[in-house]
């Protein structure tokens, strides 16, 4: 009875293990500090009848430890991968040139001039190859893409087969047969290395100068404030596309700023509020005349509400600009006072002893209190105060102090909004993005494809469309045709 016992007490123990659902939380989450109100129509119930139950922060965990460990091996996989390939190719050439002098040395017949004029273009043609594999394929990845770069595994495979096919035709004619002719097997190794300098060559097209020549006229919009640009492209895959657009993104597109967005739909709200909805058409059929008097009338309230509503969001606006001014005058005569005390003091510097010089950074800390209470407030007025911070005002302050800047170069990073290489890496978002198409990503580019790259908070829409054909034609212009003949009277004034 009591094994019985204990055995339902497990059963019921497990039962209660297995009603426990895991939560995971979907990746479009905006804000991974406070959880979405609707959280139960966009999350995903795990359940089932298993023995073991893990929490969601173990889930979460493990999805991320999975993540790094992923993202890290795909980083530095194609750097191991040209490494590998890179010293395949400069040891096979020296590998068929040591390989009969060890095996058979005996039985070679001795290296004229012509083999060692054949030794010295060997030497000559590996250093060449060395340094272009190092300048083409040893570079630092410029991103993560989520396919593997259809040229690139081409040119690997054709590498591979190049070399394959040389060590087969060199052990069954050279290793089997033991040539005693060394001179043509310097010339052996000397046609390989050849052939792989023109296998680098054909890497240059395909990867650096195919997609120079624009094919395509691309337009990039921001989902959320509308922001567009638009930049020419070659013939690049979807998922290269996708990486010139993000490089053309960070250097051109300004930060966004999700505080601008709120700010502009309370504004609308608030416009939205003023406004009063009736039914006119609800009454009934058999209705008096004098209802329809009062319809009427209901109307014409509704529209004078409207134009209070529109003036109330004009004064609004106006009201905004006035204070932007306002904040931005008294940042400016702040500024400019403490520049002028930065050079008074350094003119004093310039008599004073070397103990009792400032430093310029102590002077930017000296300084900076003098108009941080004008910067902050114009920055909270302009909604910008999350994009610099205090210590990159300081140092930005401490560059312009040291580079003798004027007050106007200093204001001019702040005053207007810049691109997002401008700022901080933690705002650039740089790992956090998805491509999502409806072709294949390793496909390339056509007239009037489209993609989206998916970001935290906005979206990237991309429309793609085919540079036309442009045909310029010529018409000769007789030079004698511009000569005409001025006929002058004596009553004229000319």
């Amino acid at each position: 009875e009591r094994g019985r016992e204990r055995h339902k007490a497990c059963g019921s123990k497990d039962s209660s293990r297995s009603e426990k659902s895991v939560i995971i939380n979907p990746p479009e989450t905006s804000s991974q500090d406070s959880p979405d109100d609707n959280w139960g129509e966009t999350t995903t119930a795990v359940t089932g009848t298993s023995e073991l139950s893990i929490s969601q922060e173990e889930v979460v965990g493990l999805g991320k430890g999975i993540q790094d460990r992923t993202r890290g091996f795909r980083r530095y996989l194609p750097l191991a991968v040209g490494l590998c390939g890179g010293v395949l190719v400069l040891a096979t050439p020296l590998v068929f040139l040591l390989l009969p002098v060890i095996m058979w040395p005996e039985r070679l017949q001795p290296c004229g001039a012509a083999c060692e004029g054949l030794f010295l273009s060997l030497s000559f043609k590996l250093l060449m190859l060395l340094t272009a594999i190092w300048a083409l394929f040893l570079r630092p990845a410029r991103a993560s893409l989520p396919r593997v770069c259809a040229c690139r595994a081409f040119l690997t495979t054709l590498t591979l087969l190049l070399t394959m096919s040389y060590w087969l035709f060199y052990g069954v004619r050279i290793l089997d047969a033991q040539d005693e002719d060394y001179h043509g097997v310097v010339q052996f190794a000397v046609s390989l290395v050849d052939s792989q300098l023109f296998v680098h060559y054909l890497a240059v097209v395909l990867l650096e100068l195919r997609h120079l020549r624009p094919c395509y006229s691309v337009c990039v919009i921001r989902s959320t404030d509308g922001e567009t640009r638009h930049y020419n492209i070659g013939q690049l895959s979807i998922q290269n596309a996708a990486l010139t657009v993000l490089e053309y993104y960070y250097r051109d597109f300004p930060l966004h700023n999700p505080a601008l967005l709120s700010a502009s739909k309370h504004r609308a709200a608030k416009h939205l509020a003023g406004l009063k909805v009736y039914n006119v058409d609800g009454s009934a059929a058999g209705a008096q005349p004098a209802n329809g008097n009062q319809s009427q009338a209901m109307i014409a309230a509704a529209a004078k509400r409207k134009d209070s509503a529109h003036n109330e969001l004009y004064y609004e606006e106006a009201d905004y600009e006035r204070r932007v001014r306002k904040r931005k005058a008294r940042l400016v005569v702040a500024v400019e006072e403490a520049f002028t005390h930065v050079r008074r003091m350094k003119k004093e510097d310039e008599r004073a002893t070397p103990s009792d010089i400032m430093d310029v950074r102590e002077a930017a800390l000296a300084i900076f209190p003098s108009m941080a209470r004008a910067l902050q407030k114009y920055l909270r007025t302009t909604r910008r105060q999350q994009c610099h911070s205090m210590e990159s005002i300081q140092k930005h302050l401490a560059f312009c102090l040291i580079n003798n800047m004027s007050p106007k170069a200093f204001l001019e990073t702040y005053l207007s909004p810049g691109p997002t290489l401008q700022y901080g890496p933690e705002r650039w978002m740089a790992d956090q993005w998805t491509l999502v198409s409806e072709a294949s990503v390793t496909s390339g580019v056509k007239d009037g494809s489209d993609f989206v790259l998916r970001c935290l908070d906005f979206n990237v829409a991309v429309t793609i469309k085919s540079i036309p054909y442009i045909r310029v034609s010529e018409e000769y212009v007789d030079p004698k045709s511009h000569k005409f003949v001025l006929l002058l009277q004596s009553e004229t004034s000319v």
